[in-house]
């Protein structure tokens, strides 16, 4: 199964990052609250990739995104993950 893209700020690679987060086998709300936790001593402009298994992730995030102001760089959707990008506001 091909990997899927979700670009949301036009990067077409993944970019580098900063911090990570394994979210793998974590159902919703705790890989946002993982990310959050991360994203708090994170400097502004450095990037945090978040890793997660649970399929309502990609939404999950693109609205964390929105309500806290923190970019999502990107989120490649995969057979069995997802990852995501999102830079510290």
């Amino acid at each position: 199964m091909p990997v899927a893209e979700v670009s949301v700020s036009g990067h077409s690679v993944p970019p580098e990052y900063q911090h990570n987060v394994d979210a793998t086998g974590l159902a919703c709300p705790l890989p946002i609250l993982r990310a959050k936790k991360a994203l708090a001593v994170m400097t502004s402009g450095e990037i945090l990739q978040v890793i997660t298994t649970d399929r309502g992730a990609i939404r999950d995030f693109q609205a964390f995104c929105r309500q806290t102001g923190n970019e999502l760089v990107t989120q490649i959707e995969e057979p069995a993950r997802a990852i995501h990008y999102l830079k510290r506001r």
